[in-house]
């Protein structure tokens, strides 16, 4: 199956439409994402066939859903991973980027089970494991920075 490398324009535009959507009916916006460290320090970003970078999965928290359900959803089906025991919750981010309401919830997970390698479908285009000192290009600037933040003890910013 052959994934495109940039952004598709129509995805783009359907998440324009979306954040405009939830603007009107929604006092706030609020995502997750998990930070998933391995036995050996490396952590899992995947890059989606929409949208130009590496990020950590993770994605919207639904209506009627908690933040850990959301979590647990958006990680088994973009990266095939099963979560274990409960993620610490890292921090709070405020993602002006995307909107004046929207929240990203971080959380930090070392317990979970790979159910089967991620093979590349329409919205991810690749995923994997890599050494948090050696991250593929494209990374992400707030991926960055929350990596730095979670492994060197540097203190968390606000905004995402």
């Amino acid at each position: 199956m052959s994934v495109p490398s940039e952004p598709r324009l129509p995805f783009r535009l359907l998440q324009w439409g979306l954040h405009r959507y939830w603007r009107v009916t929604r006092g706030l916006t609020l995502g997750v994402r998990g930070v998933i460290f391995d036995t050996s320090g490396q952590v899992f970003l995947i890059r989606h066939t929409y949208v130009p970078g590496w990020h950590l999965p993770g994605g919207g928290v639904e209506a009627g859903e908690t933040a850990l359900e959301a979590l647990r959803r958006e990680v088994r089906e973009e990266a095939a991973i099963e979560i274990g025991s409960d993620p610490a919750l890292f921090g709070i981010f405020f993602n002006a980027r995307v909107s004046r309401r929207d929240h990203v919830l971080v959380y930090v997970v070392r317990d979970f089970t790979v159910v089967e390698p991620k093979q590349p479908d329409r919205e991810i285009a690749e995923a994997g494991f890599f050494p948090v000192n050696s991250l593929p290009e494209g990374t992400t600037d707030a991926t960055r920075r929350r990596l730095a933040e979670i492994t060197s003890g540097q203190d968390a910013t606000a905004a995402w």
